[in-house]
């Protein structure tokens, strides 16, 4: 990487001169960061206190019994705090908004999970905060909305555009170019102009630092394969990280396949053909975008995987042939959602399924003494709306309206 926030030929910051100086002070706070030990000795102390760190590496027993490839182990960062791999970085931003001296935040959101966790970040360490969340994803997400609201955010609906996460990050940078004084915009993945993309790797690497230690100490040996949604990266870029420096280990990344690659219903950018190479939102990378540059409509079963770019370090990644991206359909989601649900109990988030399909599709092939990693970023219990409207299930609609009812009767 260059020291302007290169990767390959992606990346850097394509920014308004006015957030100028802003970037320059949250530039040199990461790196005096990163270069203080005790900076990361304090972070990796706050989330193993705070966000139940180091979180377990499972055995998937049933699963792979069931496939009779290889072994099944599953990173568990469905039981970090706020239930997501989000805290890893949230927390992190968190350590250095209280360095630079500032005190609000803010942030943008799509399944809610980011918003949750930096009202969690900014109640624990008391800065004020503001969550942008697009029209679409509130209703998709509502339980997440309440708990966000009930931590002392404000939570502001995003009506313009598709009403979804990249509307949701315009408006935070408009509200951060008017209070860059006292206010941190707590990005929430690998994307974005310089440091972001570098600096929310940094401290989502945590995933696969563990991850690589786990598996060598319960299988023995490195995985085959590690597998792992992308909708920015953040969760991908966390576990794949503990294992570039082994190209003996494939990674995986799988996309929104939504309606299907031919559909034009869908969120992937690398795994079909509709992604091309653009600047937008201060960086460049691989959008979805028509001849002219502007940004299409997107869609996914998982609020998370929606987002119409990727990020610059796993598009250079890509391009390099460092990881395979696949996608992976809402049918097919579901469909692994149900099976690991009955199979070993879990319930993985919507996003993190779409790693499950792909990893199921393969895992039967890969020889029996080999081992693959499927990272669960998250469980599924903020999903419980989309779930349960997908499976038709009788008894959730009669729960609805009788709640609906009971509300009107008030």
């Amino acid at each position: 990487m260059s020291n302007k926030g290169y990767f390959g030929q992606w990346g850097g910051a394509f920014i308004p001169e006015v957030l100028f100086e802003t970037f320059q002070e949250l530039k040199e706070a990461f790196a005096e960061a990163r270069q203080d030990e005790q900076f990361w000795r304090e972070y990796v102390n706050l989330m193993s206190t705070y966000s139940c760190r180091p979180t377990p590496l499972t055995f998937a027993e049933n699963l792979t019994r069931h496939f009779g490839g290889a072994r099944i182990y599953i990173k568990r960062e469905d039981l970090n705090h706020t239930g997501a791999h989000k805290a890893n970085n949230v927390m992190g931003q968190g350590m250095l908004v209280k360095r630079m001296g500032k005190k609000r935040v803010i942030a943008e959101t799509g399944a809610g999970q980011h918003g949750v966790a930096t009202a969690t970040m900014a109640a624990k360490f008391g800065f004020e905060c503001t969550i942008y969340m697009g029209e679409e994803d509130i209703m998709r997400q509502r339980p997440n909305v309440f708990w966000m609201e009930k931590l002392g955010a404000t939570v502001v609906t995003v009506t313009s555009g598709t009403r979804t996460l990249k509307d949701a990050i315009n408006e935070a940078f408009r509200d951060w170019v008017t209070r860059m004084d006292d206010t941190h915009y707590v990005l929430g993945t690998v994307c974005g102009p310089h440091p972001f993309p570098e600096m929310v790797a940094w401290f989502q690497s945590i995933i696969g630092q563990e991850a690589n230690r786990q598996i060598q100490e319960q299988f023995g040996a490195l995985p085959d394969r590690v597998y792992a949604c992308v909708g920015g990266g953040s969760n991908a870029m966390g576990i794949f990280q503990g294992f570039l420096d082994h190209p003996e280990v494939e990674l995986v990344g799988v996309e929104a396949g939504g309606r299907g690659l031919d559909s034009g219903r869908h969120a992937s950018r690398l795994a079909g053909t509709d992604g091309s190479a653009g600047v937008a939102q201060g960086y460049k990378t691989m959008f979805l975008q028509n001849d002219e540059g502007q940004m299409q409509d997107t869609h996914s079963v998982a609020a998370g995987l929606d987002y119409v770019g990727v990020s610059p370090i796993l598009a250079d990644l890509w391009e390099k042939g460092r990881v395979r991206f696949e996608a992976a359909t809402d049918e097919e989601v579901m469909a692994a959602l149900d099976l690991t649900m009955k199979k070993e109990g879990l319930i993985p988030a919507l996003e993190s399924s779409h790693a499950f399909v792909q990893a199921f599709k393969e895992v039967g092939d890969i020889e029996t003494d080999k081992a693959v990693i499927i990272n669960m970023s998250g469980r599924g219990d903020k999903d419980i709306f989309t779930i349960a409207h997908a499976f038709d299930d009788p008894s959730w609609k009669e729960f609805i309206i009788a709640k609906g009812d009971e509300y009107v009767a008030r």
